[in-house]
């Protein structure tokens, strides 16, 4: 199967049972990538912002120019959306396996 119709398949529409029984699983793997997005926000920020702590700027440390408080959400809101994004889908498809049905849609 070629990768372009990889990217064209959709999913059949899961039942609202498995909707409903995909939802703690969903809460676990929304947890674990919660942290693990932190964890890759704060390796990324170390080799983006080599000259800064260890820690990105919050909005309210006066020491920060609002520049590299806006870059660092911006980089952090990115991380943290695409880490989610992965995380979701690869529980939907490990449910999927388990159960026979896409939990989603």
């Amino acid at each position: 199967m070629s990768n372009k119709s990889n990217e064209t398949r959709r999913e059949a529409p899961g039942s609202k049972s498995a909707k409903i029984l995909y939802r703690p699983f969903g809460l676990v793997s929304s947890i674990v990538g919660g942290i693990v997005a932190g964890q890759v926000f704060r390796q990324v920020y170390k080799r983006v912002a080599p000259g800064h702590p260890d820690d990105p700027p919050k909005p309210l440390e006066s020491e920060y120019a609002l520049k590299e408080i806006v870059l660092a959400s911006l980089l952090q809101g990115a991380v943290f959306s695409l880490v989610k994004a992965l995380i979701d889908r690869a529980g939907a498809r490990v449910f999927q396996r388990w159960t026979g049905e896409w939990p989603g849609d």
